[in-house]
């Protein structure tokens, strides 16, 4: 059984591209609004000083990086697993 490869185009990849990054900031929003919701819940406001507000906010940068590449790696990677879509003779207009 011969492997079905494909092969795809320039605009398929882009397309992997901008849904991967969509998909990745509205990840991110989601668990940001998840860890909020339990930090209110828990009433773990405690005041911190600006040194580790810094902190906070660069792990949060690095959170959504990550996030942000791990779903357009796998966009792309569905992308080249999956062959493009061709119409059967019958359907074209």
């Amino acid at each position: 059984m011969a492997e079905n490869t494909s092969n795809p185009g320039p605009l398929r990849i882009i397309a992997a591209v901008i849904l991967g990054i969509f998909v990745g900031f509205f990840i991110f929003f989601g668990i940001a609004l998840v860890i909020g919701a339990f930090n209110d819940a828990t009433g773990m406001n405690i005041a911190i000083s600006t040194s580790v507000n810094m902190a906070e906010n660069i792990l949060s940068a690095v959170l959504l990086a990550v996030i942000i590449i791990i779903c357009i790696g796998l966009f792309v990677w569905k992308v080249y697993t999956t062959p493009p879509y061709k119409p059967e003779s019958g359907e074209e207009g």
